[in-house]
């Protein structure tokens, strides 16, 4: 079986919109240049507005969507988005590793939806610590981190966590610096990116977007920084490309990041 582009998994939410969720990610790895597959966990009534409710996936379903694609592919990189509880994330990193032990993992920790819908309102600390232990990153926005982490400073509660992972903190709701963003690696390093143009509008999962570019640059072989910096390039023209909530997919290079 001939193929140029590597497979990558995403499983999430589907968001009828397509703005976030699996439709988005899969629009973004095909952008990306990689072939995206997904998974649903869970089904949302939504629209680029309003979330008025969630249906959870069962497990069993979920795994059934899995093996199937994981029967014929190899996913070396796998992105995991919105999901039930974090004992069914964990259950789902063995079952993922079973299959390729090599795999990394790309959690974006989705807590709350934009329209203020909150998924998960009490995170158990000590656990999120060992789940982190088996990513290779997370991609939290900052409520996101702050309810992750014990310190009441969500760069602090990054730092902290990248000792276990690598951690993009996305800056999308940085009040400071809007669209700031930082990488804390592993071994105790720190990048920044920053958007630099000015005409850049909201967007309904963008949050989503950014975590699915990075996964889709990591599968094609870039370290880490690069695949964080390409990123940033990918969601800047997602967030230029109208002035309405649903944005456009597109992955012209041009932009300028820092």
């Amino acid at each position: 079986m001939f193929n140029e582009r590597p497979y990558v998994l995403t499983i999430a939410g589907f968001d009828p919109s397509a703005g976030a969720g699996v439709l988005a990610d899969v629009k973004t790895f095909e952008q990306c240049d990689v072939y995206g597959m997904g998974v649903v966990s869970a089904l949302t009534y939504q629209n680029d507005e309003v979330f008025k409710k969630v249906d959870w996936v069962e497990f069993s379903n979920i795994l059934n969507q899995i093996e199937i694609l994981q029967n014929r592919f190899k996913f070396d990189y796998i992105k995991i988005g919105l999901i039930e509880n974090l004992e069914i994330l964990n259950r789902l990193i063995l079952i993922l590793k079973s299959y390729n032990q090599y795999s990394k993992i790309i959690w974006d920790p989705i807590l709350n939806a934009s329209s203020g819908f909150v998924f998960h309102e009490n995170v158990n600390k000590k656990i999120v610590e060992n789940t982190c232990k088996q990513l290779y990153l997370i991609t939290p926005n900052v409520p996101e981190a702050f309810q992750l982490g014990e310190f009441k400073d969500a760069k602090k509660n990054a730092e902290y966590l990248s000792q276990f992972c690598n951690v993009y903190l996305k800056g999308g709701h940085n009040e400071e610096q809007i669209g700031y963003d930082i990488l804390f690696t592993t071994d105790k390093k720190k990048f920044e990116f920053s958007i630099k143009e000015k005409n850049v509008f909201s967007k309904h999962g963008s949050g989503c977007v950014l975590s699915s570019a990075i996964t889709a640059n990591l599968a094609k072989d870039l370290k880490l920084e690069l695949a964080c910096a390409e990123a940033k390039n990918y969601i800047t023209n997602f967030l230029m490309s109208n002035d309405s909530l649903l944005g456009y997919h597109s992955n012209i290079k041009a932009v300028e990041h820092g």
